[in-house]
């Protein structure tokens, strides 16, 4: 039987679990996101170097993504491999260019990242995960000492949220 954060015994539940599968389903989605889909666009602009990639996409994330070298340079290495960019020692650096394969997968990624997509906004795309998380802390509170009246009630207003928030995702 595991323990709530708040001491009491919930067969079954994980309160720490239940909250970041919250944080998880919440979490802010940059278009950006999939580095493949980022590096093929930013180099649509011009051939750059590892460093100058993770700039870019972190200028055109707003700052709310800053991919690292640690995924940033294999990405580029399977690229490369599929065909999709040349690498050319510069100096010290590798600097990596689209080829035509490379161009038209870029194209379509670019695309796809300026579509129905917004640029992230903390203060916005933060609300509804801590609203999330202040409703499970919230539920948290109710333990034993809770009586069955108020856990129904309490099941009841969840439950009707929970309908409302599907009604206005399926609004056009």
């Amino acid at each position: 039987m595991r323990t709530s954060s708040a001491g009491f015994d919930l067969p079954g539940f994980d309160l720490h679990a239940a909250v970041d599968g919250l944080r998880e389903a919440f979490a802010p989605r940059e278009a950006g996101r999939d580095i493949r889909a980022a590096i093929l666009t930013e180099l649509l602009a011009e051939p750059m170097h590892g460093y100058q990639l993770i700039q870019a996409i972190q200028a055109r994330s707003g700052g709310a993504w800053t991919p690292t070298p640690g995924t940033v340079y294999p990405t580029l290495q399977l690229l490369a491999d599929e065909g999709l960019v040349t690498a050319t020692q510069t100096g010290e650096r590798k600097v990596y260019a689209l080829t035509d394969a490379g161009r038209e997968q870029a194209t379509v990624a670019s695309a796809e990242s300026s579509g129905p997509r917004r640029r992230f906004d903390p203060e916005r795309d933060l609300a509804l995960p801590k609203a999330g998380a202040k409703l499970a802390q919230a539920m948290s509170g109710f333990g034993p000492s809770a009586s069955s009246e108020q856990t129904e009630r309490a099941v009841a207003i969840i439950d009707e949220a929970r309908r409302k928030l599907y009604a206005i995702l399926a609004e056009d």
